[in-house]
């Protein structure tokens, strides 16, 4: 199938570059004309304008930085759209993603709203996920396609979760980078090497996925039973994270404010309850 690909940054680029190695016949715009120049080298057909791009394809994949971008492009030659499927790789909120899958229907043509989940090394690797939520006819008659980009994952019709997963797996990243940090900078102050501590960490993190699985039925049914191990235990336990940090002579704002977090949740009465009960903290905006 042929594709266009509108938006040459860097994850434009290697969009552009993973459908040509998997065969397509790959058409790219960008407002710089000079940024295709390599992918053309590589066998890539240059548009000379917006519309030429789009009519080129019958699937439309643009990538740039905002949604008002998409828009910008899209809006003078929406009328081209027309029983063409648009996938936007554009990073945004779920509200922009509904109201981008509205104003495709509105045009005739099909929407996925979609998330990147790796930087532009990874793409075109079947081992990193790309999101994708939007028109199911869209995604069964693209599957295919999409796979040259890396593993296509259907969140289901309503465009807006590709974003929301999006944000909560950011937000799952940082969390677990800052953590392991934390701990390279930790046993680091023991003269231990980061290279040393980290597959130790990434083993033990095989644990916490485990734990992850086990807490969201509890999460689901609303019932946090402290049998594997309770607050109180997490709790005493993160006093010896803020005395080894103090200790190491490490900021200890990261300990401090997991401290924090359990400790409203002991505090309102639920020391005897599992890890998972902090969802009603973070819900209920620390009142829990």
């Amino acid at each position: 199938m042929s594709v266009t690909v509108l938006g040459l940054g860097s994850m434009g680029t290697a969009l552009a570059d993973a459908f040509l190695k998997a065969g397509h016949p790959t058409t790219v715009w960008n407002r710089s004309a000079a940024r295709a120049d390599a992918l053309v080298a590589r066998g890539a057909v240059r548009a000379e304008s917006v519309r030429d791009a789009v009519t080129a394809s019958e699937l439309v994949v643009i990538c740039v930085t905002t949604y008002d971008d998409v828009h910008a492009v899209l809006g003078p030659v929406a009328h081209d759209l027309a029983g063409r499927t648009l996938v936007n790789l554009t990073s945004g909120t779920p509200e922009q993603a509904r109201a981008g899958a509205a104003w495709a229907a509105e045009h005739g043509a099909g929407y996925l709203d979609g998330a990147i989940m790796t930087t532009p090394p990874g793409i075109g690797s079947a081992e990193f996920m790309l999101l994708y939520s939007g028109s199911p006819t869209a995604f069964a008659a693209h599957r295919t396609t999409l796979a040259s980009l890396g593993d296509p994952l259907d969140l289901g019709a309503d465009p807006g979760l590709a974003s929301l997963y999006d944000t909560a797996l950011l937000g799952l990243m940082w969390s677990t980078l800052s953590g392991w940090l934390h701990g390279t900078a930790l046993t680091g102050s023991e003269q231990v090497p980061a290279r040393d501590f980290t597959p130790v960490a990434t083993r033990w993190l095989t644990a916490v996925t485990g734990f992850m699985s086990t807490y969201a039925p509890q999460i689901d049914a609303g019932h946090y039973p402290g049998d594997d191990a309770t607050l109180d235990v997490h709790l005493a336990s993160m006093d010896h994270l803020v005395h080894a940090s103090e200790a190491g002579g490490l900021d200890v704002g990261l300990p401090l404010l997991l401290k924090a977090f359990v400790a409203r949740a002991v505090a309102a009465g639920h020391g005897g309850d599992s890890f998972a009960r902090l969802v009603e903290v973070v819900r209920d905006g620390g009142r829990a």
